[in-house]
């Protein structure tokens, strides 16, 4: 949202849409082929394309409808405060989901470990020792080698912290209306997360390749994968956000009072870069 106007109603009512039935549909198209997919159905990579790009259709007409009346003068100082509790409950929702992972990383090494490897199981695994990273004691996982913190995840972790501090000089500069100097920092902030994108699409490749780590090296490689790739992917939505958010600055959206749909964005940057700073500690160094 950019703004607020003196004549925008005193809480806007938007008219009947379509749009959360079309994702729903969309969503549903996208889950079953999914399902369908890890099953072996040949048919089922289409139909999840198919439904993926629906779901970002119906997504670009439904933000778009939400720009158009922020334009057009229809959302005031409630709907401002409606976006940012709606923002602040998806990003702790975005709270819980990573915690969740944090959390069953915990308990793989922290108490499933040492329970393989106490006196009780030393009858069914003898030679099983309980220490992380581990490939489990039956065997049946190939033989991997862990990732280190040098050189990628080290040169991502100064990426997105830099990538933080020239999305707030972006946003000083808008506050100081300064807008070509806010489009700018924004552009070099977009620039820093496609290229962590870049080094985690490198460190991938490396870790299938040279390392024989895999989503299904036991354990390790899928709380690794599902932490690190999670993130990836939301580094990538933030990304996107901030590129639309940069477009929209261009033609004039915002004003140095009112630009939440930028803020919004931001909250959810800096979101990113503090889930990062703890998966790097925690996956890549303990």
């Amino acid at each position: 949202m950019s703004g607020q106007h003196q004549t925008a109603p005193y809480y806007f009512v938007p008219a009947p849409s379509r749009h959360p039935v079309s994702c729903s549909v969309g969503l549903l198209v996208v889950l079953g082929s999914a399902a369908a997919w890890v099953n072996g159905q040949p048919w089922a990579p289409w139909t999840a394309l198919a439904g993926l790009l629906w779901v970002l259709w119906v997504l670009r007409s439904w933000f778009g409808d939400s720009i158009a009346e922020s334009e057009g003068g229809l959302y005031g100082k409630r709907i401002d405060a409606s976006y940012r509790w709606g923002m602040s409950w998806f990003i702790f929702s975005e709270v819980m989901f990573f915690a969740a992972f944090f959390g069953a990383l915990f308990y793989a090494r922290t108490l499933a470990m040492p329970w393989l490897g106490d006196l009780d199981n030393k009858l069914l695994w003898p030679d099983f020792s309980a220490v992380w990273p581990n490939a489990g004691p039956a065997g049946v996982v190939d033989a991997f080698e862990t990732m280190g913190p040098w050189p990628i995840p080290t040169l991502n972790t100064a990426l997105l912290l830099t990538s933080g501090v020239t999305l707030t000089i972006s946003h000083h500069a808008l506050r100081a209306n300064h807008r070509a100097r806010a489009i700018f920092w924004l552009f070099a902030t977009v620039a820093l997360g496609f290229t962590f994108l870049g080094f985690q699409a490198y460190e991938y490749h490396h870790a299938y390749t040279e390392l024989n780590l895999k989503l299904t090296s036991g354990v390790y490689g899928s709380t690794f994968f599902l932490l690190t790739g999670f993130h990836g992917f939301h580094v990538m939505l933030g990304a996107i956000m901030l590129t639309v958010m940069m477009v929209r600055m261009m033609k004039g959206h915002f004003t140095p009072e009112h630009h939440f749909g930028f803020e919004g964005a931001a909250w959810y940057w800096h979101f990113v870069d503090v889930v990062w700073l703890g998966l790097y500690v925690v996956v890549y160094w303990l």
